[in-house]
């Protein structure tokens, strides 16, 4: 995977951030979810850096990165200061100005980096999310019966944590495997991949503190933004998965047009893990809206 690319790690708003680097031209930054790491985009990357700068990086509290701890009220998990990593790391790179696509846990903290930083974010494409607010407002038992993950994270440490670091495959294979493609989508090596990184110390609280931060703090930013009448500036490409709960439980479009002025999308005939699944319909996707 990614064979092409350099590894590096940079330190940057006070923690280290693991990423790779390989292409030329104007910069993308490649987000991932949960609970994988910068690897999910190895079908992609190699065609990516064609035609960009491509960054793939970590998540705190995933992958490589750095895991620090939550605080009190998990703001240290904040998307607001995840976000701030990625532009951090970015600069640091040499890039002021750069494209964004992301999935799912880090569709959200693109979703923040481009409201707080939308000079920094040229586009923004967001894979198989509505934003973080209509989500957990708009809950009924189809959504949290298919993400329960979102529910059992948010519990106080240590219970979640304990109860994955006592078994991380099953943990994995239970979040992953549960949707609508099974497991079929993984590689044995991008698999191995999410397993060591879920396996080492301080990723159960660090993807924990991930959840907790967006059921708390990160609902009062929305908010603030919502009552404040701020939206959305960058032109957005909402995609999501036909098959996928997402599409199933909400309306992604008509919620991204309630925050975000510039919004196109449509939903692409697969599931969760678009990058996975239909690498090649992304890939298609991706550079029509970006060349456009």
């Amino acid at each position: 995977m990614f064979a092409s690319f350099e590894t590096g790690q940079c330190q940057v708003n006070g923690i280290r951030i693991h990423y790779r680097k390989g292409g030329s031209g104007q910069a993308l930054l490649l987000l991932h979810g949960h609970p994988q790491t910068h690897a999910m985009w190895h079908k992609v990357a190699e065609p990516l850096a064609r035609h960009f700068t491509v960054v793939a990086a970590d998540l705190r509290g995933y992958g490589d990165s750095a895991k620090p701890a939550g605080g009190e009220r998990h703001e240290a998990y904040s998307k607001r200061q995840m976000a701030l990593d990625m532009l951090e790391l970015m600069k640091a790179l040499g890039f002021s100005r750069f494209d964004v696509l992301a999935h799912d846990r880090g569709a959200r903290v693109a979703h923040r980096l481009a409201q707080d930083h939308p000079e920094a974010v040229k586009h923004l494409i967001t894979l198989d999310i509505a934003p973080t607010l209509a989500m957990y407002e708009q809950t009924g038992e189809a959504f949290a019966r298919a993400y329960w993950h979102w529910f059992f994270l948010i519990r106080p440490a240590p219970l979640p944590e304990t109860l994955i670091e006592a078994n991380p495959e099953l943990y994995l294979r239970s979040v992953m495997g549960a949707r609508s493609a099974g497991m079929k989508p993984f590689t044995d090596e991008a698999l191995a991949e999410y397993l060591r990184c879920l396996s080492l110390p301080g990723t159960a609280h660090g993807l924990c503190e991930d959840y907790r931060a967006s059921a708390g703090i990160d609902l009062e930013h929305d908010r603030a933004d919502v009552q404040a009448g701020r939206k959305l500036s960058v032109p957005l490409l909402a995609l999501w998965g036909a098959e996928g709960t997402v599409g199933r439980c909400f309306d992604p479009l008509q919620e991204w047009r309630r925050v975000a002025a510039d919004v196109h999308g449509k939903a692409l005939p697969c599931g969760h893990y678009i990058a996975e699944e239909v690498p090649q319909v992304l890939l298609e996707e991706v550079l029509a809206f970006l060349y456009s």
